[in-house]
């Protein structure tokens, strides 16, 4: 093993400063704008925006609001969703994929990942289906999408939405065309450590079908039609004008940025020569985006201290499978076991990736793992 240098530079998973040094007098810039304009919330930046992603989706339309979490849980309520439903999604998630299920009255229900890609495992989704099934949840993880036609036609057959769950896949293609556009509705996250990520927070829902865009346009908002009346409950949820103008400019760069990722993905795939270390794969159809790029070893945790040791700083996404904690175990019958889900949670963590890391950076973090 390589000896720790306390003088040798920290690689960390993920920095946005290169970035922001590179942009700044550009953000700084639309910043002044914003507030120069005399408009903060809910004006000619976030309506630019919502058109160029929507297009950018494939979507006609889209609503800004003010994270990922509220953006699934929009869209689940844009649906329809209601107390006790039930929704079919996956264990392997960030905490806000299950955390709008529950907030709706809804009730996740989880099933089983892929080995391989860490998707849903399509197969054994219709045998979860009852009469109170009401959606499925395809979490698109890491950066690439799960395999939506074989799930549209199981939707299709039991009458059941599909709700793509985007957070980590903006700008990712599956079978050519963009994530978010595969189900009824899509959510997406632009939190900071996105592929498409804001300088703060903020999210949209997007969606080709009008009824639920009117929806979900009052539903950000109390629920109102105009000003200070509510046809119905709604949440207080909007993306701020100062996010809109630098997400519209990060967008600008977002197919660049994803060429950047895929190159360092790259660098890993074809120079990791660790017998242990499992990489990630490209679903068949897929055009992973890399939000993560998320590797596999039977001795994470002593190699994620060996790397931290020559200031190599990672990430595991995720070490807690939802179904095994506190706040939701109870949601999860204790004899169904989510075999895969589980072993993965004990292998699984990511290594540095983003668009401004260096390749002497990646070349550094490869030689201490083929060192290891």
């Amino acid at each position: 093993m390589t000896k720790s240098n306390k003088k040798t530079p920290k690689i960390f998973v993920w920095s946005y400063l290169e970035n922001y040094r590179k942009n700044k007098k550009k953000i700084l810039n639309l910043v002044d704008k914003v507030f120069q304009s005399g408009s903060l919330v809910l004006s000619n930046e976030v309506a630019n925006f919502e058109n160029n992603f929507s297009k950018f989706t494939n979507n006609k339309y889209g609503v800004g609001v003010n994270s990922g979490t509220d953006a699934l849980r929009i869209a689940l309520m844009a649906a329809g969703i209601k107390k006790d439903d039930e929704i079919i999604t996956v264990s392997n998630t960030a905490v806000p994929t299950v955390c709008a299920i529950v907030e709706c009255g809804a009730k996740p229900i989880f099933i089983d990942v892929n080995e391989k890609d860490f998707l849903i495992d399509v197969s054994k989704i219709e045998e979860k289906i009852n009469k109170k099934t009401k959606a499925i949840i395809p979490v698109n993880l890491y950066g690439q999408s799960a395999d939506y036609e074989k799930i549209n036609k199981i939707a299709k057959k039991f009458d059941l939405k599909v709700i793509e769950d985007c957070a980590q896949s903006a700008g990712s293609l599956y079978k050519g065309k963009p994530s978010g556009s595969h189900g009824d509705l899509a959510a997406f996250s632009f939190y900071p450590t996105k592929i498409l990520g804001a300088y703060g927070d903020g999210g949209m829902v997007v969606t080709n079908n009008k009824n639920y865009f009117l929806k979900a346009k009052k539903l950000r908002k109390y629920g109102m039609s105009k000003l200070y009346y509510s046809e119905f409950h709604g949440v207080n949820s909007r993306l701020d004008e100062v996010q809109a103008a630098i997400l519209n400019y990060q967008l600008s760069k977002l197919d660049q940025n994803i060429i950047k990722r895929r190159k360092i993905a790259k660098i890993y795939n074809e120079n990791i020569n660790s017998d242990k270390l499992i990489k990630p794969t490209e679903s068949k159809n897929n055009f992973h985006g890399y939000y993560i790029y998320v590797v596999r070893h039977p001795r994470r945790n002593k190699l994620m201290s060996y790397l931290k040791k020559n200031n190599v700083f990672c990430n595991i996404s995720y070490p807690f499978p939802i179904h095994s904690m506190k706040g939701y175990k109870h949601l999860h019958k204790k004899n169904e076991k989510l075999k895969i889900t589980d072993k993965l949670s004990r292998q699984i963590f990511s290594l540095p990736m983003y668009p401004e890391l260096k390749i002497s950076d990646v070349e550094r973090v490869i030689k201490l793992i083929n060192n290891f």
